[in-house]
């Protein structure tokens, strides 16, 4: 990077970059990093298990894990927090650009295309800190307590010769064939049939119950040990100075252009204006034509196929005349 990024300014950090998945991407991720190291950064030993400040983009494996990844880096417990809710992401061939907003009031936001799709706070969204409240440990359950809605009728009782009416009866329109013959065929038996008077086991109805109290909350107290961390969003407070990718794909084929680390989202939105935007409607023109093409020429060879197959077929329907 040409200039440091420390979280100690406090001030807004923002990351952007267009990502371009040209292989029909179907499982697969283009994550850009954040990095610290200063001078000592040594890039020919970057990989997947240098630290980072922040690991951000898109995630796509099949078609129900499509997903933006956003992962925080926590000095205090030395963890990397993943964002706890699902944030979209873009799956077809055209190029779309993604920007990270983390602001020192600890609130974030993520775009895509410019659109806002995921904002929050930091301790809501990331398991930075514990909850606000936890369950009271000295509490439980009453062992009288009462949750069952509904109770068996006591006043309900079987009918007599309920579990004497089978299954199947036999036919009572089947009749014995004709050409039965009982010596040579055995005796006849009219096949059996769902008895339409047959109900199933018995049980009887249900009731509301009158004791009943609803379902038991646990009682929440305090959480003794949460303690609100002012400086969440300092991912970078030793600096960053690098940025990487991390790559993960079946298929190669993705592009990245457009990057920038800025601490002005309105700085982001311009470069944006001047590169992404300024190129979006003509990609998907040009990518447009190129599908019209290929689809032209896929129906031309599987129309000379089809014509191909009926002379083949006029030539085996074709036999010699005397």
């Amino acid at each position: 990077m040409a200039k440091t990024f420390n979280s100690l300014d406090k001030k807004d950090l923002v990351i952007q970059y267009t990502v371009k998945h040209t292989q029909k991407i179907d499982c697969g991720g283009a994550y850009i990093k954040l990095l610290p190291g200063g001078d000592k950064f040594e890039s020919t030993k970057f990989g997947g298990d240098t630290p980072y400040a922040l690991m951000f983009g898109p995630d796509i494996c099949g078609s129900s894990n499509k997903k933006t990844h956003v992962i925080f880096h926590y000095d205090k417990t030395d963890d990397n927090l993943l964002i706890n809710n699902n944030v979209g992401c873009e799956d077809n061939q055209l190029s779309h650009l993604y920007t990270l907003v983390l602001r020192p009031d600890n609130t974030f936001e993520v775009f895509v295309d410019n659109k806002s799709v995921r904002s929050g706070k930091l301790d809501d969204e990331f398991d930075f800190i514990g909850a606000k409240e936890i369950k009271d440990p000295d509490q439980s359950k009453p062992e009288d307590w009462v949750d069952e809605r509904e109770i068996p009728d006591p006043e309900d009782k079987k009918p007599d010769g309920h579990d004497d009416i089978p299954m199947e009866i036999p036919d009572p329109d089947a009749a014995k064939p004709d050409d039965w013959d009982d010596e040579d065929d055995g005796e006849w038996e009219a096949p059996m049939v769902d008895n339409p008077d047959y109900q199933g086991p018995w049980s009887p109805k249900m009731i509301p119950n009158p004791e009943y109290k609803g379902a038991w909350v646990h009682p929440m107290i305090p959480n003794p040990e949460y303690e609100y961390d002012d400086s969440m969003y300092a991912v970078c407070k030793d600096g960053c100075t690098h940025v990487g990718f991390e790559l993960w794909q079946v298929k190669s084929g993705t592009i990245f252009d457009d990057i920038i680390v800025t601490d002005s989202l309105e700085e982001a939105q311009q470069f944006a204006e001047e590169t992404f935007f300024k190129k979006k409607d003509a990609e998907k023109e040009a990518y447009e034509a190129k599908e019209k093409k290929e689809r032209a020429e896929e129906e031309a060879a599987m129309a000379d196929e089809e014509g191909l197959d009926d002379m083949d077929m006029d030539d085996m329907d074709m036999g010699d005349e005397f």
